[in-house]
This record gives structure tokens, C-alpha cells and sequence, in this order.
């Protein structure tokens, strides 16, 4: 699934090794800002949902639940095959390398440009959250973009001084309806030095 070129984060130079002068301060530069609340990275996965990978999926965290696994049971409550609810990430990640890739093909990109745009080394997951519509089906075809929420001031932690951001992650199937939506909150820091450096 390789991002789309329309819509990525505009501006453009690898982050110094120096911070900028305004990452130091609770304003966002431009282009960050400018970012918040627009699409970014629409893509289309390349294959279609597939009934193994929830099989895998189910097989790996043990879960017995007879509506993935019995046909009648998932007739008579949801109309016919569904895939696991914990697979909905699957169609945002691309393979590693695919044959015409640009370098390694990485999901949420979006987090990746924020670390560089704001000259923020480091960077974890702080918080996942899962809203659900319409159900993914085997067959299934599904397209998703990142869209910015938020970027907070300069904030301490234990790792260090950095930003908090929240991305969601919308996916759609074929028929362009609302499958589900993935937050994900993430926090970009530098860690700390001798003189006490801030992000």
C-alpha cells in the first residue's frame, strides 16, 4: 500500500541536529499547523480482506469466538463472514518493500513527518483507541488516510521534553462506508542533556 503522493505534509529538509528556534516554544510552525484536520496519505490496500488473516489472527490470541469461526453462527447474527474486529490495522500496513517502492514503505506516515518537522528524535505510542462501523467482510477492499487532530505545547516527561499528537486513521471499504476509526496518540521527544536542552 504505498501512500499516494497527494496530501503529504508540505514543507520539506530533515530536521538539523541543532533544534529550530521554534521548537522551543508552544507555537507550531506553519506547515505543522496547516497540517491539522486535513487528509493526508490516502492509499488503497492491495489485496483484498482475506478470511486467513483473521484465522491467523484468532489462532494467535486464542480467541474461540464461534461467530468467526462457525458460517451458521455468522449467518444468523451479522449476515454472513466477517473479519476480526483486531484486524482492522492490517489494511493500513503496507509490506515492508513491494516491487517499484520507494525505500521501505512505512504506516503512519504522518507520525514519521512530525518527528522530522519538529525536530523530535524520539517517539512512542502513548494511547490506541478502536471506533467501529460498518463491519469488514472477506472481499472486501479497504482505503484509509491519516488526518493530524492535535499537536500539543512543549510538554516534560520522564523521557524527556517533547509534543503530544493525535492521529486517526479513517478506513472505508470499497463502497466508500465507514468501516472504523483508529486513534492513535503518540509523543515525540529529545532526550535530555547535560545543559538541559529543550525540544
Amino acid at each position: 500500500m504505498a501512500p499516494d503522493p497527494v496530501g503529504k505534509l508540505p514543507g520539506g529538509g530533515a530536521a538539523t541536529e541543532d533544534l529550530p528556534a521554534e521548537a522551543a516554544s508552544d507555537e507550531l510552525p506553519v506547515e505543522v499547523a496547516e497540517m491539522i484536520g486535513r487528509p493526508c496519505y490516502p492509499a488503497t490496500a492491495d489485496f483484498a480482506a482475506e478470511s486467513g488473516y483473521g484465522w491467523n489472527t484468532l489462532a494467535a490470541t486464542e480467541n474461540p469466538n464461534p461467530l468467526y469461526w462457525d458460517r451458521a453462527v455468522a449467518d444468523e447474527l451479522a449476515g454472513g463472514p466477517l473479519m476480526p474486529l483486531a484486524t482492522l490495522s492490517l489494511w493500513m500496513r503496507p509490506h515492508r518493500w513491494s516491487p517499484g517502492s520507494d525505500g521501505e514503505q512505512v504506516a503512519m506516515q504522518v507520525h514519521f513527518d512530525l518527528k522530522e518537522r519538529l525536530g523530535l528524535p524520539e517517539a512512542i505510542m502513548t494511547d490506541n483507541a478502536l471506533v467501529f462501523h460498518e463491519p469488514v467482510r472477506p472481499g472486501d477492499v479497504i482505503s484509509h488516510h491519516q488526518v493530524l487532530r492535535s499537536v500539543s505545547g512543549v510538554k516534560t516527561t520522564s523521557l524527556g521534553a517533547g509534543r503530544f499528537w493525535v492521529i486517526d486513521v479513517e478506513y472505508r471499504n470499497q463502497r466508500g462506508e465507514l468501516v472504523g476509526v483508529e486513534s492513535y496518540t503518540g509523543f515525540g521527544y529529545r532526550r535530555p542533556t547535560p545543559d538541559g536542552d529543550r525540544p
